[in-house]
């Protein structure tokens, strides 16, 4: 099934980044906490994630969204089968903004163990694949977590990401592999030198043909995943925010050639539901745009 070739030439050249509106049940509760809403405003799951599409919704229907500067947006599964501006959400970001649409596969973390969190099985996964490839979704994104410099956990996360993103490829999608690590870990330098090792030695069961996307935490030293930016088998590495603060990320961003943003936290900082439409309009568009600065330096 072959992949959208408009929709892979604006995630390989255009200028821009990802916007990642894929909050899970686990972290939308802060998400809104930040965003201003407290927990006494759900007494539901739905209510909550009712509330955290309305956050999205404004999100990107606001007019600082827009393809002069975000190329792509990742999607919670839920929101998949719900809709932006009464269209279809998948569709309503392509064909309306010109935002090329990804899905959030994954189903949370398990526990660490060798220090690292493998994700937790994926259910249904050939159905979610074919329903995301019908809705015209381009990718996906999948995240697991390293939080220690343990060469056998670091090789299952790898192993882990790698074969899910060959199912991926296999259902005619493109792959976001996303072996996180942890900001706080004591020995990140160490960790992101083994794991560079080993995405480069198992990059090398794809091609051009077949490329994948990396979402890696910003490396401790500048420029450090030059060689997966620039591998054939890869069409973009995009940058995690991590818990760094946006002016921080941003930052650490712009240090990285070649590395574009696929921020979500830090995208929706200073984001308000009090704020009257101008007001979140004009924040949003300072936050896109300072993102959109360090992702094209």
């Amino acid at each position: 099934m072959a992949i959208n070739q408009q929709q892979r030439d604006r995630i390989g050249s255009g200028k821009g980044f990802i916007a990642a509106l894929d909050q899970s049940g686990g972290s939308t509760p802060r998400a809104l906490g930040l965003y201003g809403i407290e927990p006494s405003a759900w007494s539901s799951d739905e209510e909550m994630f009712d509330l955290v599409h309305q956050m999205r919704t404004r999100i990107v229907a606001s007019p600082a969204f827009n393809a002069d500067r975000v190329v792509g947006a990742i999607l919670f599964e839920r929101t998949l089968d719900d809709s932006f501006e009464g269209q279809d959400a998948a569709t309503y970001l392509w064909q309306a903004k010109g935002v090329v649409p990804f899905l959030k596969i994954d189903k949370g973390l398990e526990d660490e163990a060798n220090g690292v969190q493998l994700m937790k099985p994926i259910p249904g996964l050939s159905e979610l694949l074919a329903k995301a490839k019908a809705k015209g979704v381009f990718g996906t994104k999948e995240r697991s977590v390293i939080k220690a410099n343990n060469a056998e956990g670091i090789a299952a996360v790898l192993d882990q990401q790698f074969d899910l993103g060959q199912q991926v490829l296999d259902a005619g999608l493109v792959p976001i592999l996303e072996p996180e690590v942890d900001i706080k870990a004591a020995d990140k330098e160490a960790i992101e030198v083994e794991m560079k090792k080993g995405i480069l030695e198992r990059l090398s069961r794809y091609s051009a043909d077949n490329p994948v996307i990396f979402k890696l935490t910003l490396p401790s030293v500048d420029g450090f995943f030059q060689e997966i930016v620039d591998h054939p088998a890869v069409l973009k590495v995009v940058a995690l925010s991590g818990g760094y603060s946006r002016a921080d990320a941003n930052d650490k961003l712009a240090k990285n050639p070649g590395v574009i943003a696929s921020f979500s936290r830090a995208l929706t900082e200073g984001l308000t539901a009090q704020q009257s439409d101008d007001e979140f309009n004009r924040a949003l568009d300072e936050s896109i745009e300072s993102i959109y600065r360090a992702s094209i330096a």
